[in-house]
């Protein structure tokens, strides 16, 4: 994350950064969010596989959001704007 790194995320803390790159509606701001959004869901990822427990649920929520945010990375508009 730009702002602020931290070795533990929560649960919240990647939703809360994806759901901004997804809801941005400063062109100019959203590769930057989705970067943001991006380097939270690896880490909660990491954080998920260190920790050895049954997280199904969420390791294909996290699979699932950075899908979208490649989706919207790739989006013609966004590469106009930031070219």
């Amino acid at each position: 994350m730009t702002t602020a790194t931290s070795s533990h995320l929560s649960l919240g803390s990647w939703r809360e950064l994806y759901t901004a790159a997804l809801f941005e509606t400063d062109r100019a701001r959203i590769p930057a969010r989705i970067a943001d959004a991006e380097q939270a869901i690896v880490a909660r990822a990491r954080e998920l596989f260190s920790a050895g427990n049954d997280t199904i649920e969420e390791d294909q929520a996290l699979d699932d959001a950075l899908y979208a945010l490649r989706a919207l990375q790739s989006c013609p508009q966004l590469q106009a704007a930031a070219a």
